[in-house]
């Protein structure tokens, strides 16, 4: 379905919104900027912005929507005969062979970082994405593998799958936040996600393995 005038202004505006906001918060730091700062640079109402934007943290985090769902998705595309943490270290290796800047793999992303470490505010948030993370991974392999409501292995799964996702996660940050060139931090990583997958146990491995179509 074609996108409407009226959605496409909304669409618009509220990008607009965000990359005003992420300005002022490399520049300042997320605690020195207020609604009303990012307002005024974005020649809005404070309303305007809070009807985007519910909460301050939602303007620099504002595509954490499609972060919650991803492992989920590579979940339930993975191929016939793949289990589901081997789609997930299979995508996650794509991901940081091809640099991409969608796992941090670019010049600039220490200054998120640091961003995101003076401020609590932030880190609470991350924490917060990271349980939906999990919570939605959980129901994925849940639907998946047809386990009953009272089983734990579904969570258990979700929990070392969701962890391959978060260790490395952290590992680019950390070394992006020291100041480290994105194609240097993508050759360690590929040798850490061979690391994590020697530390998995065949049931991890094994887990939700798609049948042949």
């Amino acid at each position: 379905m074609a996108e409407g005038l009226r959605e496409r202004k909304k669409r618009e505006t509220r990008q607009r919104i965000s990359d005003i906001a992420t300005g002022l918060f490399l520049e300042r730091g997320f605690m020195a900027v207020t609604i009303a700062d990012v307002a005024e640079a974005a020649d809005v109402s404070v309303n305007t912005v809070y009807n985007y934007f519910p909460a301050k943290e939602d303007l620099f985090l504002d595509r954490s929507a499609g972060v919650t769902g991803q492992l989920s998705r590579w979940v339930r595309a993975r191929d016939p005969g793949e289990s589901a943490a081997r789609a997930v270290l299979r995508e996650m290796r794509a991901e940081v062979e091809a640099v991409s800047p969608r796992v941090g793999l670019m010049d600039g992303y220490d200054r998120f970082m640091r961003v995101i470490h003076d401020a609590p505010p932030l880190r609470s948030r991350l924490w917060s994405l990271q349980q939906e993370i999990l919570d939605h991974l959980e129901t994925t392999l849940r639907e998946e593998t047809g386990a009953a409501g009272d089983d734990p292995l579904p969570g258990l799964i979700a929990g070392q799958i969701a962890w391959i996702y978060g260790t490395v996660f952290v590992a680019i940050g950390r070394e992006m936040l020291a100041g480290r060139a994105p194609a240097d931090v993508s050759r360690e990583m590929l040798v850490l996600l061979d690391d994590i997958e020697e530390l998995l146990g065949e049931k991890v491995l094994n887990y939700a393995v798609r049948g042949a179509l």
